[in-house]
């Protein structure tokens, strides 16, 4: 029979074994719950996913930006085209010398048209009806390369090359009812006012022809008078 120190003993290793299991399970469990590296695959594949279509719409709006910058500065040079053209209609006579301020035949004469240029144009009905594309100055220089006194500027302040192809002026002359300076009169009728109006258009292949400038300027008739 065992003494009471052994039993004793046996007791206190017995008491101390659940001891020592329960440590070895904390120890495991804390092994268990280290941090996690990485992502997963349905994390990699949901932020790509994120990724791009936040990157496909921030080049949309690039996109329509440029566009709109585009349209913008092409409308800001078509104005001066414009303006252009129109004060070298203006810069010219009412009519032509020896005829009547009530002419219905406009547009230039046989002399007038032999060049293939508007040297020859020196009053505003000449510019009738007159078109071209792509712009060019009165001795046929295209626009944007030339110097204004036909000849072409240095090729360092030339436009970039084939950006006017596209472009074209229109110059019509009209009368116009006295009453109503914005009703045109038509077939024989005639006044002593006349509408000039200038257009710079763009032929787009996708939006067909595009307006970019659209300027309209009244002449009138003025006799002189005689002093005696």
């Amino acid at each position: 029979m065992p003494s009471y120190e052994s039993r004793r003993v046996v007791r206190e290793q017995e008491s101390m074994e659940p001891m020592f299991e329960r440590h070895d399970l904390i120890v495991c469990r804390e092994v268990d719950r280290s941090p996690r590296e990485g992502f997963s695959l349905v994390e990699a594949v949901v932020a790509l996913t994120i990724t791009a279509v936040a990157g496909a719409a921030l080049l949309v709006g690039i996109s329509s930006n440029v566009q709109l910058t585009q349209r913008a500065e092409d409308r800001i040079v078509a104005q001066g085209m414009a303006r252009q053209l129109m004060d070298e209609v203006l810069g010219g006579r009412y009519m032509a010398l020896n005829t009547t301020p009530y002419q219905t035949n406009f547009g230039p004469s046989a002399w007038e048209s032999q060049l293939p240029t508007r040297q020859r144009y020196d009053d505003v009905d000449d510019y009738h009806n007159w078109s071209t594309r792509p712009p060019v100055d009165e001795y046929g220089v295209p626009l944007g390369k030339d110097d204004g006194k036909g000849g072409q500027r240095h090729p360092a302040f030339c436009a970039p090359s084939g950006r006017f192809d596209d472009w074209q002026q229109e110059v019509t002359v009209s009368y116009v009812r006295p009453t109503n300076l914005d009703q045109p009169l038509s077939g024989t009728e005639t006044s002593d006012y006349r509408a000039v109006c200038v257009r710079i258009v763009r032929h787009d292949p996708e939006r067909g022809q595009v307006e970019l400038a659209n300027l309209r300027r009244i002449v009138s008739y003025v006799p002189s008078l005689e002093i005696e």
